[in-house]
């Protein structure tokens, strides 16, 4: 039998784990937290950080395994490519051009050298030259990055000199590449367009609003399709199938960030090519009936082109939530409002009773799917979901 490493075994990989079964894969999971969810399916856990590449690629040649699968987060892209270009694996990006497309610094570059929409920015390697400069391109308020992280971390936004410097010392002490970016401010809204590429082109797309909790720069909820999607989604196409021209890139996801201006203009913030996270998969499937994690699977496997036959169109208005507590502590229950129980078509829930929140602005206690009636309804509750789902904490 096969062997396949995935490189992690949380929540959000398992579809792929399941996806990989069915394609008759031995499944190795890895990670260093052993109580994620996802390692229970697999077939074997190797406990190691999958953002270190050299111990993941010595635990890939150990094993000798024939396929390696990204999980749901960026440094699982950049090690799964390397370990792919070091033992001549199918399936994935040179890790050069995975690195690029995974880091703020090199995309922005690319992405302006390429006349991509993207918002202003300005790079800093270092942390004093980043607290005296003062040529910024646009005015307050400005958003600060680390360049190489992915979930809101480190992200800040600036409404005056004396938050950002605040702001850059924070990213600063979050990045592990020593290098951050600020950022000019969209005035928006904040959408996803996720397409999966065939031989350079766009085959399939899923589009969605997205929505935060506590933290505004984490993407809590999402629900599609996304508003005045059919405004722009020529543009983000050709953005997608013009990137993997001149990048030479594989069969995969093509994920992209945006925010939507005033005017109703794309402004790309960030680009990923793995599985999205907390099961993104489901909606797209429930929505297009596109089967996105066989596909995700057997593109990163590298598969032919030719077995990615079915064709969906986003059909059904929905999306997920993340059910978050709202501040750290013992969680006693989980309460959902009548009103949005009747639009949660499936859930996934691993909270019990007597966990600790130890980090309300990422913790999860699950995930609920739900489908809607119409855009209308959708934004209505979307909008109001805030106060339809409450983790009680103690």
């Amino acid at each position: 039998m096969k062997k396949l490493l995935l490189l992690n075994g949380g929540h959000s990989e398992i579809t792929l784990i399941e996806e990989a079964h069915k394609l008759g894969y031995y499944v190795i999971t890895s990670g260093n937290d052993s109580h994620l969810i996802g390692h229970r399916l697999a077939d074997e856990n190797i406990f190691e950080d999958y953002s270190n590449y050299e111990k993941m690629l010595r635990i890939a040649e150990v094993n000798k395994i024939d396929a390696v699968v990204s999980c749901a987060n960026d440094f699982g892209a950049i090690t799964a490519s390397y370990i792919a270009e070091k033992m001549g694996l199918p399936g994935h990006d040179s890790f050069e051009t995975t690195l690029l497309l995974h880091q703020k610094d090199g995309f922005k570059k690319f992405a302006k050298t390429n006349q991509m929409q993207v918002a202003d920015s300005v790079e800093f390697t270092n942390l004093e030259e980043a607290l005296t400069f003062d040529g910024y391109p646009f005015d307050y308020p400005m958003i600060v990055k680390p360049v190489d992280l992915t979930g809101g971390k480190g992200v800040s936004r600036a409404n005056n000199r004396e938050e950002l410097a605040d702001a850059i010392v924070y990213a600063f002490e979050k990045t592990r590449k020593g290098c951050i970016v600020v950022e000019q401010f969209i005035v928006g809204s904040y959408h996803s367009f996720s397409t999966f590429l065939v031989d350079g082109k766009v085959v399939a797309y899923y589009s969605d609003n997205e929505y935060s909790y506590i933290n505004p720069f984490f993407v809590a909820s999402s629900g599609g399709p996304a508003k005045n999607v059919d405004k722009v989604k020529g543009i983000l196409i050709n953005q997608a199938e013009k990137t993997a021209q001149i990048l030479h890139l594989v069969n995969g996801v093509f994920h992209m960030q945006y925010v939507m201006d005033e005017q109703n203009v794309p402004y790309i913030m960030d680009i990923t090519r793995r599985c999205s996270g907390d099961l993104y998969p489901e909606p797209v499937e429930h929505s297009a009936h596109i089967p996105w994690s066989k596909w995700i699977v057997l593109a990163e496997t590298g598969a032919a082109s030719s077995v990615f036959t079915e064709r969906g169109v986003q059909e059904k208005y929905c999306g997920r939530c993340c059910v978050m507590p709202g501040r750290n502590g013992v969680i006693e229950d989980v309460i959902i409002s009548d009103e949005l129980k009747k639009k949660v078509y499936k859930e996934i829930m691993w909270w019990k009773k007597g966990d600790l929140a130890k980090n309300y602005l990422a913790d999860k206690c699950g995930i609920l799917f739900w489908e809607f009636d119409s855009e209308e309804e959708m934004t209505d509750i979307m909008s109001r979901s805030k106060d339809m789902i409450h983790v009680i904490v103690r």
